[in-house]
C-alpha cells in the first residue's frame, strides 16, 4: 500500500477547521436562507421570500469556525488514531508492507472507509455542540421571525429563564439536536468517505500516495461527494428545520407523521435544488479552503 500524507497537527486542524468554516458559511448564507424558508411550515414567500437574504448572518459569523474547528479536530485526531491501530494491528506482527498477502491489503482498503466513517461522524457530534444552538438561532431570523434578527431571536430564548428556568432555556437552544445529528450523521458518512477516496485516487494519479492534493482538487472532490450525500440526506434536513421552526416543542416523529398524513412525501424534499446547489458549492469551498490552510500551514502544494 502507498504511503499516507502525515496527519495534520492539532493546531492545524485547529485553524484550517475555523477558516474554512467561516469562509464557507459567509460565501453561502444566501442559498441557506432561501433553502430554510423552502421549508419553513409558513411557506417561502410569508417567511421573507427573496427579501432580506442576510438575515440570521450574525449568529453565522459567531458560530461558524468554532463549529468547524471542533469538526476537524476530532475528525482528524480520530482518523489518526483509528489509522496508527491498524497500521500496528496488520503490520505489527511481521507482515510485510508492500510485499505482504492479498488478505491483508484487501482488509485494509476495506477498514480505512470505516474509519472515515467513525471519525466524521464523532466529528459532526463534537460539531453540534456550536451548530445547533447556532442554527436555531439563525434560522428562526431566516424565517422572519423576530424582525430577523439574530440578537432578537437569541433574546427571545434567553427571556424565557423566568418561567421555564436555565434547564429550559438550555433545551430550546438545543431544540433539534438529535434530528440534527440524524441528518449530520449519516450527510459525512457518505461525503467524507467519498471525499477521502476521491483524495487517495488523485495521489495514486500524481505517482505518488504521499504526496498530498492541491487545495483545487480538494475542492472538485468536496463539490461531488457533498451533492451527492446533500440529495441523499434532504428529507432528514427538512424535519430538522420543521422542528426548529416549530412554535412549540415538536417530537421528530410527531412533525414525521403529520408530513406524511396532510401533504405526503413531496415535502421531504423541499429545497432540495438549493441545498444540492448550496452544499456542492459548500463543499468546493469548505474542503477546498481546508485544505489550502492545511497545505499553507504544513509547506505542502497549494
Amino acid at each position: 500500500m502507498a504511503p499516507q500524507p502525515p496527519q495534520p497537527p492539532f493546531a492545524t486542524a485547529l485553524l484550517a477547521g475555523g477558516i474554512a468554516g467561516t469562509t464557507v458559511d459567509l460565501s453561502l448564507f444566501p442559498l441557506d436562507t432561501l433553502k430554510t424558508r423552502l421549508q419553513s411550515h409558513a411557506g417561502f414567500f410569508p417567511s421573507g421570500g427573496f427579501r432580506g437574504i442576510y438575515r440570521g448572518i450574525g449568529s453565522a459569523v459567531v458560530g461558524s469556525a468554532p463549529g468547524a474547528a471542533f469538526f476537524f479536530c476530532t475528525y482528524e485526531g480520530v482518523k489518526g488514531y483509528l489509522s496508527s491501530r491498524r497500521q500496528q494491528r496488520l503490520f505489527g506482527g511481521g507482515n510485510d508492507p508492500i510485499h505482504g498477502d492479498k488478505t491483508v491489503v484487501a482488509g485494509k482498503s476495506w477498514e480505512a472507509p470505516l474509519e472515515h466513517m467513525a471519525a466524521a461522524s464523532l466529528g459532526e457530534v463534537a460539531a453540534c455542540a456550536v451548530r445547533v444552538p447556532t442554527e436555531v438561532v439563525k434560522q428562526r431570523a431566516q424565517a422572519g421571525q423576530h424582525g430577523g434578527s439574530s440578537a432578537a431571536a437569541l433574546g427571545a430564548i434567553l427571556s424565557q429563564r423566568q418561567t421555564v428556568g436555565l434547564v429550559g432555556v438550555w433545551r430550546e437552544l438545543y431544540r433539534g439536536w438529535g434530528i440534527t445529528v440524524m441528518r449530520e450523521v449519516p450527510f459525512t458518512v457518505i461525503q467524507f468517505p467519498l471525499w477521502e477516496a476521491l483524495k487517495s485516487w488523485g495521489r495514486r494519479r500524481k505517482g505518488g500516495g504521499s504526496v498530498e492534493v492541491s487545495a483545487g482538487e480538494s475542492a472538485l472532490y468536496g463539490s461531488m461527494s457533498g451533492a451527492i450525500a446533500a440529495g441523499v440526506t434532504t428529507p432528514l434536513d427538512v424535519l430538522k428545520t420543521r422542528v426548529m421552526l416549530s412554535k412549540e416543542r415538536e417530537k421528530v416523529f410527531t412533525v414525521l407523521r403529520d408530513l406524511l398524513a396532510n401533504h405526503g412525501i413531496r415535502p421531504f424534499f423541499a429545497g432540495i435544488g438549493p441545498r444540492v446547489m448550496w452544499i456542492s458549492a459548500g463543499g468546493a469551498i469548505f474542503l477546498g479552503s481546508y485544505q489550502w490552510a492545511v497545505n499553507a500551514l504544513q509547506g505542502n502544494i497549494i
